[in-house]
């Protein structure tokens, strides 16, 4: 089983790449900057599934961006 330090290590490094991301417009950085104050090392079911969400349209923007940067070229 995981230990709770490797749990928020693993949730506040998944956190911190999705930050990183240019792209990211405010409302989910504000839910980003919500889960990172929590003061607990692991999400609910909810929290869990909005940072999925927001990884996973995350990574369509990151893909979206890459494919006008090769277009542009």
């Amino acid at each position: 089983m995981q230990s709770l330090s490797d749990a928020y290590g693993g949730l506040c490094l998944r956190i911190s790449r999705l930050r990183e991301n240019e792209n990211l417009k405010d409302p989910p950085s504000a839910v980003l900057k919500h889960l990172v104050e929590l003061k607990r090392p692991y999400l609910n079911a909810f929290e869990e599934e909005l940072l999925g969400f927001i990884e996973a349209k995350a990574s369509i923007t990151k893909a979206e961006a890459s494919i006008g940067d090769v277009q542009d070229s």
